[in-house]
């Protein structure tokens, strides 16, 4: 009887209804029925209408009595609470996906477990809708958005059925927007790790796309000098001033040192007063104003930053597999 299951799984595999195989002995045909109720043509259409293993629909086939339309809604439920459970994990992996329509940009972190989940096309496709139905919400609610409905499901829905499908946590942790009716919005995702979006009064959307792509390869922490908070500022000083002070020098001589420093760790941390790293020839600032725009500001986001990540102890775990435990 395992026998006649192997083949039939075999059967299956290959897209067949029916499998025959002779030894010898005309006896020696199989059916494809894996007991009175449940056949291979069963498991195979449940399994393409769930997307879940072979296994997994013959037990739920056995448990409906060969209903497919029973096991599918079991299947589902189960999947919910299997959903929850991987809930729990750590899912800092995934992709930054962007989407814009006229003059608004969403940004999009969907999150897995694995960079291999993340490669996946159907992990991609889910996260493109999820960033094409970002651009519908107003606001940045997570739970707006996964109440949107794509294709006749939820976009929770259709998470859901992923895990299950799967088998990793699938989370759409956040979403970000920009852009209004006097703004000039664009975006640029580096290797769907980064994100970037900037909103300008003016200019045009390759513009913004120019200088998104500077802020994801230079990370500014600010967008001008005036977005610098005092305190951040006062701290710095008072290590640049305790710095410059064992130098010995005069205390006049050491407060242009330390108003020197100040000036260039500005340019170093925000965006208008660094140099576009395009062209290298003149500052992000520069490049807006000979545009006839200004920066209304700028958005930029890293897959599973703020994550604590799970580093596993290979040699533990190899030690624990030998140890039977």
């Amino acid at each position: 009887m395992k026998f006649s299951f192997c083949v039939s799984l075999l059967a299956l595999a290959s897209g067949a209804t029916a499998f025959t195989f002779v030894a010898n002995a005309p006896s020696a045909r199989l059916s494809t029925s894996l007991s009175a109720e449940v056949t291979v043509a069963l498991i195979k259409e449940l399994r393409g209408a769930t997307g879940v293993g072979m296994m997994d629909c013959k037990k739920a086939l056995i448990e409906a009595d060969g209903d497919v339309e029973i096991a599918g809604e079991n299947l589902r439920k189960s999947g919910l609470a299997k959903a929850d459970k991987k809930a729990s994990r750590i899912a800092a992996e995934g992709k930054i996906v962007s989407a814009m329509a006229g003059n608004k940009a969403v940004l999009v972190e969907v999150n897995c477990e694995t960079d291999f989940v993340a490669k996946d096309k159907g992990f991609l496709a889910y996260a493109a809708s999820v960033a094409n139905a970002a651009l519908s919400v107003d606001g940045d609610n997570v739970v707006d958005l996964l109440n949107v409905e794509v294709d006749g499901k939820t976009l929770d829905a259709t998470r859901q059925a992923m895990v299950l499908k799967i088998g990793e946590n699938i989370q759409v942790r956040r979403m970000t927007s920009v852009g209004g009716t006097d703004s000039v919005v664009g975006s640029y995702v580096h290797m769907g790790k980064i994100g970037v979006m900037v909103e300008l009064e003016g200019g045009t959307p390759e513009l913004c796309q120019d200088i998104a792509m500077h802020v994801a390869a230079m990370n500014p922490e600010y967008a001008t000098k005036e977005d610098v908070p005092q305190a951040a500022l006062a701290k710095e000083r008072e290590i640049l001033t305790a710095q410059a002070a064992d130098s010995g020098k005069p205390a006049n001589i050491v407060e242009k040192m330390v108003e020197g420093r100040i000036r260039k760790y500005l340019e170093e941390i925000c965006l208008v007063s660094q140099t576009y790293v395009k062209t290298n020839d003149e500052t992000v600032g520069k490049l807006i104003e000979k545009a006839g725009a200004k920066l209304k500001g700028f958005t930029r986001i890293v897959v599973g930053e703020g994550i604590e990540k799970r580093e596993d102890d290979f040699a533990a775990e190899v030690a624990k597999m030998a140890a039977g435990k």
